[in-house]
């Protein structure tokens, strides 16, 4: 089936609007032999003669009658669907949007977020799903509207990301525990007990490269999947958790930090985002949000140190 010509339901507006091909031809700014071509195209588009001469003038037809408003209102509505977006009034958006989060992001990020977005527009509600793996597909197929973690191999190029900020990892035991005094070299750190924080269930990592490098190994005990899990163990018990320090700020309250003896590279934390969404104004409301916010509280939390 072929497909009709579109940008006649324009002409034929402006020609039931008019009821003059000179005068619809000065308005889309057409020759009147043009629009005159154009309403022959009409007539046999539509199977009807649409305009009819009345003495000097021409008048619609019984089917032009029918169709004027008809067409008038499609008009209207691909203008408003081509026309950018609006400023849109946060307070009247009811929306759900899926923020896909790394273990204790939530926790350290979670009540400013919900705070500022709960102040500027009411009717939007955040549901925060946990990041159990990298794969991109549920920011492809829709199920996702942002993602929070560090770019990777697995993310797809496609993706939009915007850095939310650096992060380096540092050593947390309780209060109390031997690393507390004294000078924290790589011996001491490897001969404790430690846990190690994996959501793939691995034994090793970047820590564990780093000691290797220096001819030291660790003894790891724990293995969990999140930093909020593996602090709550370290507040109960003298195990040594590896944690990266801004994401971790307020859940480390409490705990003794400490610089790693061992040098591993720093981490950048991103949002992320499907492209589908770039241009939509309440998404890009949001991620400011979110960029503000990791930014704000990273700054509180630098001061408190």
């Amino acid at each position: 089936m072929t497909m009709p010509d579109l940008n006649l339901l324009i002409t034929l507006d402006v020609l039931l609007t008019e009821g003059s091909v000179a005068r619809a031809a000065q308005r889309l700014r057409l020759s009147p032999s043009a629009m005159s071509r154009a309403l022959a195209r009409l007539r046999e588009t539509t199977g009807d003669p649409l305009l009819v001469r009345a003495g000097r003038g021409l008048v619609p037809t019984p089917r032009a009658l029918e169709l004027r408003e008809r067409v008038s209102l499609l008009v209207q509505d691909a203008e408003t669907v081509l026309r950018p977006a609006t400023v849109i009034d946060l307070k009247t958006v009811k929306r759900t949007f899926t923020l896909r989060t790394s273990d204790g992001f939530v926790e350290n990020f979670g009540p400013r977020l919900v705070s500022r977005v709960n102040e500027a527009a009411p009717g939007i509600r955040l549901s925060f799903m946990p990041k159990t793996n990298k794969d991109s597909a549920p920011l492809r197929e829709g199920l996702v509207d942002m993602d929070t973690g560090v770019i990777g191999e697995n993310t797809s190029p496609e993706l939009r990301v915007r850095a939310l900020f650096r992060d380096r990892f540092i050593g947390v035991v309780r209060q109390g525990h031997p690393l507390c005094q004294g000078e924290i070299t790589a011996a001491r750190f490897a001969a404790g007990r430690h846990i190690m924080v994996s959501r793939r269930n691995l034994d090793k990592g970047p820590v564990d490269d780093a000691l290797q490098a220096s001819g030291l190994a660790r003894e790891v005990s724990i293995i969990v999947g999140g930093f909020s899990s593996a602090l709550a163990l370290v507040r109960e018990t003298d195990l040594i958790a590896t944690v990266p320090e801004r994401h971790t700020g307020y859940l480390r309250a409490g705990l003794f930090s400490f610089a790693l003896p061992v040098n591993i590279p720093d981490i950048t934390l991103s949002m992320i985002w499907h492209p589908r969404q770039d241009a939509d104004p309440v998404h890009q409301w949001l991620r400011q949000c979110l960029k503000d916010v990791c930014t704000d509280t990273v700054t509180d939390q630098s001061n408190m140190i």
